[in-house]
């Protein structure tokens, strides 16, 4: 069956498409991430087990398509103002990170009993994370927008430079037999960097826009070209020596100033879900288990450093530069496991006899166990972190903090509105104008910007925790409004309309809590959990334009544009 399989190229995908569904399901029966169960596949399909996925040449393809989607989707949604407003967070945390991890490790590979190369080289693969994993958890959890998700994609950037050029340097050292030639390569490699940015920044400023335009009339058309300007510049960037995964960004970027990013990202999320399957199958096939058997004691240890010193470190750094533990926490989890490349780090440093194989299967399982346990650890971050909030307090400044967690205390406002998306900011302006005093509350910092200047009071926060919730100024206020985008939880993350319910009547909130749901068997449910008030956006929008059509309201004639691309009443 094995040969039958293996001999032909479609029947080799489709079983991995079938094994695939299996395990996924089984997985999802079992209540784990699909991250997790795809990574079996890999291994089940694996020279290991079944010895199945041998194709590895059309599997890494399908796998680089993916990864290049997935850096397009991203860079397709960030705000480079935002991105210069974290910049010095994100590098400073970034290259302390990977200090920290780079000389505790070394010493614990000594204590271990390695030799020194071999314990550097250690050192340095534990630096990597993976980006491609902790910008799927995080999407799939909808935190890429908010302050945590958008700060870790920042130093997990520049984590990828610093991949980028252990590379260069690991390269030219096997190619000169020392290290003559490193400078000028990386210096190069700057070079060629710097030569992209100035033609993005060209594209994004003359042609970006009519091209765009002229393209959405056909729709197919504007998604095949999405497609294939996310691989040019993934395979641009591949060439030019600084990672498809930079040029993949930088494709997304140079089309997040159009209008019609949302378009091109809501018919892409598909295609990147089915390509992204193969990036973790392929990841699961390279572990060899027969490597792995004698270094289980000293895998332990590495994995320990890894999932506990690497956040510890994050979480420390941006206490110090004025952000929230919560903050620093959620985002240290991001770096709690290693990367594909430090496999690949490793397995250069095996071809150039640098250190000996055992060593590369010394990585493959700390990768094995990290990226598995990391995968919980950020699934359940806000779990995690309402139990082990009460032994952070140290990693949190006093004075000044980055973040707004509060309006004027001297301020009283009438409603609260939490979620300040298309339908929170509605909400929010329609009971400004009856001469209410509203504050608005949401995750996203674009969000937040954008409220203040439709003229509506905003901070940043988060409806999920307690802290931010109780920084606010609830006395006096009649209503709390949730309109936090209702999602699919299953078992990431808390319900946050139930989450905010049960902290304001523990706060002894004595207004009236009014959430959104679409669903009248939800709604029964958030009544039961202290809910005054039930929005159903459908059904009142519905009986609003039937009241307009029967002439019984006056139509509002000011359109409400959608702030970040937030869609709270897809389905």
């Amino acid at each position: 069956m094995t040969d039958a399989i293996t001999g032909y190229l479609f029947y080799e995908i489709a079983a991995l498409l079938v094994l695939a569904a299996g395990v996924g399901f089984l997985g999802l029966m079992l209540r784990q991430p699909l991250i997790v169960s795809f990574i079996a596949v890999g291994i089940l399909a694996g020279p290991s087990v079944l010895g199945i996925a041998r194709s590895d040449e059309h599997i890494d393809l399908l796998a680089e398509l993916g990864i290049a989607v997935l850096l397009f989707l991203v860079g397709l949604k960030l705000d480079l103002k935002l991105v210069r407003t974290l910049g010095p967070v994100a590098l400073t945390t970034g290259l302390g990170q990977v200090a920290f991890t780079t000389i505790f490790g070394f010493l614990i590979g000594l204590t271990l009993g390695l030799d020194t190369i071999t314990s550097l080289y250690v050192a340095i693969a534990l630096t990597f994370s993976s980006t491609i994993i902790i910008v799927k958890l995080l999407s799939d959890k909808r935190e890429i927008d908010s302050l945590h998700g958008r700060i870790a994609l920042g130093f997990l950037i520049v984590q990828d430079l610093v991949v980028v050029l252990a590379m260069i340097v690991l390269s030219a050292v096997g190619a000169s037999g020392g290290d003559a030639n490193a400078f000028g390569d990386v210096a190069r490699v700057f070079g060629y960097g710097a030569l992209m940015l100035v033609g993005v920044g060209l594209f994004i400023r003359f042609i970006a826009d009519p091209l765009v335009e002229r393209l959405s009339r056909a729709p197919e058309l504007l998604l095949s070209f999405a497609i294939g300007w996310a691989a040019l510049l993934a395979a641009l960037g591949h060439y030019l020596g600084f990672g498809k995964e930079l040029g993949g960004l930088l494709a997304g970027i140079s089309l997040a100033s159009t209008p019609f990013r949302e378009a091109i990202a809501a018919r892409l999320a598909s295609l990147r879900d089915f390509l992204l399957l193969f990036f973790f199958i392929a990841l699961g096939a390279a572990l060899d288990l027969s490597m792995l058997g004698a270094s289980v004691g000293p895998a332990l240890v590495f994995s320990v450093f890894v999932l506990v010193g690497n956040p510890l470190i994050v979480l420390a750094i941006m206490g110090v530069m004025g952000y929230r533990k919560r903050t620093g926490f959620l985002a240290g989890l991001t770096v709690a496991q290693i990367s594909e490349f430090s496999l690949i780090f490793m397995a250069m440093g095996v071809a150039l006899g640098h250190v000996a194989e055992p060593a590369l299967g010394l990585v493959t399982l700390v990768g094995l166990i990290t990226i598995a346990a990391s995968t919980y650890m950020i699934t359940y971050s806000h779990q995690i972190y309402d139990r082990v909030a009460p032994l952070l307090g140290v990693f949190e400044r006093k004075d000044v903090l980055r973040e707004e967690t509060g309006g004027d205390p001297a301020q009283r406002y009438d409603v609260i509105v939490f979620g300040l998306g298309r339908y929170g900011l509605a909400i929010a302006e329609a009971l400004k104008a009856t001469g209410k005093r509203v504050l608005g509350v949401d995750f996203n910092p674009g969000s937040v910007r954008y409220a203040r200047a439709r003229g509506v009071d905003a901070i940043f926060g988060d409806a999920t925790d307690p802290e931010a919730v109780a920084h606010l100024p609830l006395e006096g206020a009649e209503w709390a409004v949730s309109c936090v985008p209702e999602h699919d939880t299953g078992i990431t993350h808390a319900d946050a309309r139930r989450s905010l319910i049960r902290h304001l009547r523990d706060l002894g909130f004595e207004g009236r809590i009014a959430v959104s749901s679409h669903g009248d068997g939800l709604a029964e449910a958030l009544r039961a959990a202290g809910a005054d008030l039930v929005l159903l956006p459908y059904r009142d929008a519905a009986i609003e334009a039937a009241n307009l059509v029967l002439g019984a309201r006056a139509s509002s004639t000011e359109s409400l544009e959608d702030p970040t691309g937030q869609k709270e009443l897809s389905p």
